[in-house]
């Protein structure tokens, strides 16, 4: 069990480049840990070369494995059924303990060393952004492990245990016993909703990015690009910064025989897409690449300069934090010109945005506003189906909604 000293678990997995050299820490002193251990770090070493599948993977791992180590005393190769439904209502209620309000890194430098973060924890209550800004002592009161969050423990902890199996090392599935997931996991009928800045919202957002390139060239053209690419090409952020599998350059962007335009990321999933550049990002990184100096107007083929470059430092920006900093900025501006215009509400809601609603916003004002079929939509956005890329479409809800607001009580 955990030490009263230690009160909460520690982080057991760094970074995908820091894996292989990963030990368990010393402060866990099971006798089944150590081999549990070692087989989660060979599972999680087949997705280092996917950062989202690893990220998502390397949470569930070491939620699970503190659960069974510290709550239900087992190795996880011990675990069956029963275990793992217990384990789905510790994780819709865990002790406050193990509950953070802020994410942070698993791990730090300490000198030479790097070593477990004393500030993280295994669960991760939503602060609003305004209380993070205003340093304010944030109460966890209201924990929720949302459907999203189940659905990838669901996928996740059956990944690993599909891989015992294969290993050799276990022989059941626990979760996969679990008959009656429809018991945890709710099926949804209606669209979900996607969250995406109003046309007033985005009008302020990149005026606000324009006049900040304006007014400090050296530090903001940079932040123009990236906001013009997260909302034009619906960008995710990982998207624009260099990984252990992808290095953006601007020789991605490229022409084709007709002369079109366009730009080559790997995404989610580890998987390669082309998207449509318009002539508005064409501008847009005209400007870029004429305010870094570069010798062409836009990208030479194979061109190798890195995509988003560093500040200070050669190289691509590696950081997505980096990018999720700058694009706040953005948004603050936004939402300050908006409350001096009168515009309240609308800058209330705001606060409330983060990075990945521009990708949202690009899709949806591109599917709603501008007419672009679904399919091209889809392709751009790297969307397995279009029944994903449907979400974001509004015209069937408007039509419903249209058919049903003039309704009276009696019949007509």
């Amino acid at each position: 069990m955990i030490s009263k000293k230690q009160a909460h678990p520690t982080a057991l997995f760094d970074t995908q480049d820091k894996l292989a050299a990963q030990q368990l820490p010393e402060s866990i002193a099971l006798p089944f840990a150590n081999h549990d251990f070692q087989i989660l770090k060979d599972f999680l070493l087949q997705y280092t070369g996917s950062r989202d599948t690893y990220t998502a993977y390397r949470r569930e791992a070491e939620r699970l494995a503190q659960w069974s180590w510290f709550v239900s005393g087992q190795s996880l190769l011990e675990l069956r059924y029963p275990d793992i439904e217990a384990y789905i209502a510790f994780c819709q209620s865990p002790p406050k303990a193990w509950i953070g309000t802020k994410k942070v890194a698993r791990f730090i430098n300490r000198g030479s060393e790097r070593t477990p973060n004393p500030d993280w924890r295994l669960f991760v209550a939503a602060t609003k952004k305004a209380a993070i800004k205003s340093a304010a002592k944030s109460e966890i009161v209201d924990y929720q492990f949302s459907q999203k969050a189940l659905q990838s423990l669901f996928i996740s902890v059956s990944s690993f245990y599909n891989y015992l199996i294969r290993e050799g090392i276990n022989e059941i599935n626990p979760i996969g016993q679990i008959r009656q997931k429809s018991k945890f996991i709710r099926k949804q009928q209606s669209k979900r909703q996607i969250r995406r800045l109003t046309s007033l919202q985005w009008e302020f957002v990149i005026e606000a990015a324009q006049n900040m390139a304006d007014n400090d060239h050296d530090k903001h053209e940079r932040t123009l690009f990236v906001m013009s690419a997260l909302y034009l090409m619906y960008l995710r952020v990982s998207e624009l910064t260099t990984t252990p599998r992808w290095k953006p350059q601007m020789g991605h962007f490229y022409q084709d025989s007709q002369e079109n335009w366009w730009f080559k990321t790997v995404g989610k999933g580890n998987k390669e897409r082309d998207i449509t550049v318009s002539e508005a990002m064409l501008k847009a990184l005209a400007r870029y690449r004429h305010h870094r100096g570069l010798t062409s107007t836009l990208p030479l083929p194979n061109e190798s300069t890195p995509l988003i470059h560093k500040l200070i430092g050669q190289g691509g920006l590696e950081s997505t934090r980096q990018i999720r900093v700058l694009v706040q900025e953005c948004f603050d501006n936004a939402i300050a010109a908006m409350v001096k215009e009168g515009f309240i509400d609308e800058a209330k809601a705001l606060s409330n945005a983060t990075v990945h609603w521009l990708r949202h916003t690009g899709i949806s004002d591109d599917l709603n506003k501008r007419g672009r079929p679904m399919v091209h939509v889809r392709d751009d956005a790297g969307h397995t189906t279009s029944a994903t890329t449907d979400l974001y479409n509004d015209a069937e809800l408007q039509a419903r909604h249209n058919s049903g607001k003039r309704k009276n009580i009696l019949p007509d």
